[in-house]
């Protein structure tokens, strides 16, 4: 879940070298399926294979793997082939190849935000300052990753387009909005990518992609775009296959400069030392327990951390979860609103589901349908909940929960073609646990560590305070060396 005003404003004019890792290593009996960028970069620098091998090859599975998993909107195979050739590539991940998200602008590249409100957008002029960083770190782009109309919804069925599908299972969704992303990532054909996340959207498709996925705090990173609403819930980073890709691309992208609102952490590579006292929460803040696999992983987790040496305790959500439920689904409509305007404006009528999802055009009627004065009492009752959540988070150092309510659901579940009121009660009870860490500011990470008997992937919460990136990554390292997932292999992979 994810939202752009400048996607807004653009959809609108178209229609008219990274240290090794110390910690712990895999076991000799779990090997990694597939390198990740870490490994590639090393083996390109060590030249042990060159730029040109490694990006045909990326190049060679997103054509064999395309037809069946729909993660890539825009190829640029032949860019990415010059680039590759052209030797002139430095940085942390010199050579390795990558995906923009098709919510961000890349120059060259035309921007479709998962919309038939994009169609005949043309090749951008310019990037962001964040993908600029993707630059610098040597990254070759080989395309564009799907995403729901706008980054709206948890699934990425985008009705202009072809359904993203779920490498562990093609009936079942990768997520979203980040799904291209993932599915993209878990079969193996980028060893990370782009992401974002505005209620869940990088830690949703890790969790259904058997990915890592850690949100940054508000204002951590560099900036990708303006602010656009009352509280400014998106960032973005990557989804990754190991916890050091993750924290390399991390610090190539972190803000650095004075002003910034944390200090820069720099690559985080050794695993937590210190213990934790950790609050352990299964229910939605409504009170709905989630499915018997997402209770098995998350109390699987919490047995894992307590034989390393963690301390835990149930707790309970500091805020009326109904409320912020409903307070949530206000401010994030407020984005389909403008889009559901701007596309008007420009098509000289009203917008109508010929050219946007019926989801979309049900937030914006329900933003019309709201009195004067809802939208800032929404939000006030917002900040007042990420305050209750800072409070938090001074009696635990991090808070352990499901990521989803259920395992990945399948394709057309929360599809935005759903009837809207239908729609909203499922995604009540799909995605009541991300969104809390967008409003306060706070970094959160999905870690892979559970998969259901049938051979779907489960991710598990953990969520710290604004700033604690630091420790969170410690923490990644540890449970990956206690519990490895890179021998996990989807049906659907190269």
């Amino acid at each position: 879940m994810h939202f752009s005003r400048r996607g807004l404003l653009a959809a609108s004019a178209a229609i008219a070298a990274a240290p090794s890792v110390e910690a712990k290593p895999r076991a000799a009996s779990l090997p990694a399926w597939t390198p990740d960028a870490t490994e590639i970069a090393g083996r390109i620098r060590r030249k042990e294979v060159s730029v040109v091998e490694v990006v045909e090859e990326a190049i060679r599975k997103a054509e064999a793997l395309q037809p069946k998993i729909g993660a890539l909107v825009t190829s640029d195979f032949d860019r990415a082939m010059d680039k590759a050739k052209g030797g002139q590539l430095s940085g942390p991940f010199a050579g390795v190849p990558f995906l923009i998200k098709d919510l961000d602008p890349y120059t060259g590249l035309p921007t479709r935000y998962g919309s038939r409100s994009s169609m005949g957008a043309r090749p951008e002029k310019a990037q962001t300052a964040f993908v600029d960083a993707y630059d610098r770190a040597g990254l070759v782009v080989i395309g564009k990753s799907t995403t729901p109309e706008y980054g709206f919804l948890p699934t990425t069925e985008p009705m202009g387009f072809l359904p993203t599908r779920n490498p562990w299972s093609l009936k079942h969704s990768p997520g979203g909005s980040s799904g291209g992303a993932a599915a993209a990532t878990a079969a193996g054909i980028v060893p990370f990518a782009h992401a974002s996340d505005g209620g869940g959207s990088i830690r949703i498709p890790a969790a259904n992609c058997g990915l890592f996925g850690l949100k940054p705090s508000r204002g951590r990173m560099i900036e990708g775009r303006p602010h656009s609403r009352g509280i400014d819930l998106s960032v973005a980073h990557v989804v990754s296959h190991s916890v050091r890709d993750s924290a390399a691309m991390f610090a190539a992208s972190e803000r650095t400069a004075t002003g910034s609102p944390f200090k820069a952490i720099g690559v985080v590579t050794k695993p937590l030392k210190k213990r934790l006292k950790v609050g352990l929460i299964l229910e939605t803040g409504t009170g709905r327990k989630p499915d018997a696999e997402v209770i098995a992983a998350v109390e699987g987790a919490a047995k894992l951390m307590a034989s390393l040496g963690h301390r835990v305790e149930p707790t309970s959500w500091p805020m009326d979860g109904a409320q912020f439920g409903r307070d949530f689904t206000a401010l994030w409509s407020t984005g389909a609103a403008e889009l559901v305007a701007g596309v008007s404006k420009a098509l000289g009528r009203k917008a109508d589901a010929s050219v946007l999802e019926p989801f979309s055009l049900g937030m914006a009627e329900l933003v019309a349908s709201l009195k004067p004065g809802d939208i800032e009492a929404a939000v006030g009752r917002l900040q007042a909940a990420s305050k209750a959540y800072d409070d938090w988070l001074t009696r635990y150092d991090v808070i352990l929960s499901p990521v989803l309510g259920s395992p990945p659901v399948e394709l057309g579940f929360v599809s935005g073609d759903v009837p809207f009121q239908t729609l909203q009660a499922r995604l009540m009870d799909y995605v009541g646990y991300t969104p809390v860490q967008n409003v306060a500011g706070a970094p959160a990470m999905s870690m892979p560590l559970h998969w259901t008997a049938d051979g779907l992937p489960v991710g598990v919460h953990f969520a710290g305070r604004a700033g604690s990136e630091k420790m969170l990554f410690q923490l990644a390292y540890q449970l990956e060396a206690a519990q490895p997932w890179a021998h996990r292999k989807p049906p659907t992979s190269l």
